[in-house]
């Protein structure tokens, strides 16, 4: 009972110093370049646009604030990964505060992530879901803090903070179809009127100027997005395969945290309560994204890719503890919190092995070697070109020699070969 008498706002600042501590150091440590994700980031925030070919701009925004910050460190952007996850995970501990009086509750909220491997493996690559888990955190906390207090500073933030999702990545639209259905519930019920409206003020301001860009570019985002879930396939199968692919895959991913959640409570009975406000919100923060995109794969015969239900689960923890609170066996604390730790120090562990062991990963590229041969070869064949300004290239290749050079050349989509262009866009091929 020791555990209960601790300071547990302290043990939870420990748990997320470490966290971040822990996943900065092992892939810094243990990869000799940048994932591809990452690579391709820093490409497009070396030529900062409106948007990009694959998705909107924040992706290419966050990274290149770090670039500025602390130029071609690598150690920067995996921190910048696992700042996104402990802000996140920050988020949901001060929102869980105002679902329990006690703080112990609202500590294996977060704790229980650590079985969701999007939480810790996956996250030293930085790329779409990770930079849309904090917006997405963000927006759950200012939704359940607008509609409680009903405050047009909340309204406002929760528009800022959807509006910085949605540039993240579109499949932001998932929460905001729950954000919907809560604002038409509570507006029916006279919970709340129509001043939630004023969210949208600044979810239209951030978003206009994207709105822009993609009629410009004929939509190539969305374009993309859709070749991306196979939708070009026509195939009446595709209806019944992917959904099912779809939940199997949910349903062993999410293995270790229903092993957390089992080990802690003494039997699995849910408390329903329809007229509880905190639990109608928390079930539909949380089920109605997963219902909604599982009917996207079902109605459209579309693939769901794993990867894309990152920032979907980041308040599970929050939602098992609160219908399960009554059946939560402290007796089982101690034995929570080694499979807590095993599983904390595995992953990193695993990630260590497989990093060191197979030599063929992107991450074992040398990019700072390659950089440096096309400076050389840039200087004694374009000497007469002055300063290299542009590499044209795909993201992968030319991205690694622009952030590997001191110079940082802006990069321009070319998928067929390397060329190195002064500021007159003159031009000279890499051989």
């Amino acid at each position: 009972m020791a555990i209960y008498k601790k300071n547990i706002s302290n043990l939870f600042y420990v748990f997320i110093i470490v966290h971040l501590f822990i996943w900065t150091l092992v892939p810094s440590l243990t990869n000799q370049n940048l994932p591809l994700d990452t690579i391709e980031h820093l490409a497009w925030g070396s030529n900062l646009d409106w948007g990009f070919n694959k998705h909107p701009p924040m992706v290419a925004l966050l990274p290149e604030i770090f670039y500025q910050i602390f130029g071609p460190q690598d150690w920067a952007y995996y921190l910048l990964c696992q700042l996104c996850i402990v802000v996140s995970f920050f988020v949901i501990y001060k929102l869980s505060e105002d679902f329990f009086e006690n703080k112990i509750y609202c500590l294996l909220s977060v704790l229980l992530l650590e079985g969701i491997y999007f939480y810790n493996f996956t996250t030293p690559e930085f790329n779409v879901n990770i930079c849309l888990t904090p917006f997405w955190s963000l927006s759950i906390f200012f939704l359940w803090k607008a509609i409680k207090n009903n405050k047009k500073v909340d309204w406002v933030l929760l528009g800022v903070f959807a509006g910085l999702g949605f540039l993240s990545k579109y499949l932001f639209i998932y929460l905001g179809l729950a954000i919907s259905v809560l604002l038409i519930y509570y507006i029916y019920r006279k919970r709340i009127n129509f001043s939630c409206l004023v969210s949208l003020v600044p979810f239209i301001i951030i978003l206009f100027p994207h709105i822009i860009w993609l009629t410009e570019n004929n939509y190539i985002t969305i374009t993309y997005g859709l070749l991306r879930t196979g939708s070009e396939e026509a195939n009446i199968f595709n209806h019944i395969k992917h959904p099912i692919i779809f939940l199997v895959k949910q349903i062993v991913l999410l293995l270790p945290f229903l092993l957390m959640v089992f080990v802690l409570i003494k039997k699995f009975k849910v408390n329903i309560n329809l007229d509880d406000d905190k639990f109608l919100f928390l079930i539909s923060i949380n089920l109605i994204p997963f219902l909604f995109i599982f009917l996207t794969s079902f109605t459209m015969g579309v693939k769901i890719r794993t990867m894309w239900m990152t920032p979907f689960y980041i308040s599970f923890g929050l939602l098992f503890v609160y219908i399960l609170k009554s059946q939560i066996n402290f007796e089982k604390i101690r034995i929570f919190f080694s499979i807590f730790l095993i599983l904390f120090l595995l992953s990193p562990i695993l990630y260590s092995y497989v990093s060191i062991s197979q030599t063929d990963k992107r991450t074992d590229f040398d990019g700072q070697k390659l950089a440096k041969q096309v400076k050389v070869f840039y200087e004694t064949e374009g000497k007469d070109l002055g300063k290299m300004e542009y590499i044209k290239g795909n993201e992968w290749i030319a991205g690694n020699i622009s952030y590997h050079l001191p110079e940082r050349p802006k990069w321009i989509y070319n998928s067929s070969e390397v060329q190195l262009c002064n500021k007159d866009m003159k031009c000279l091929k890499y051989k």
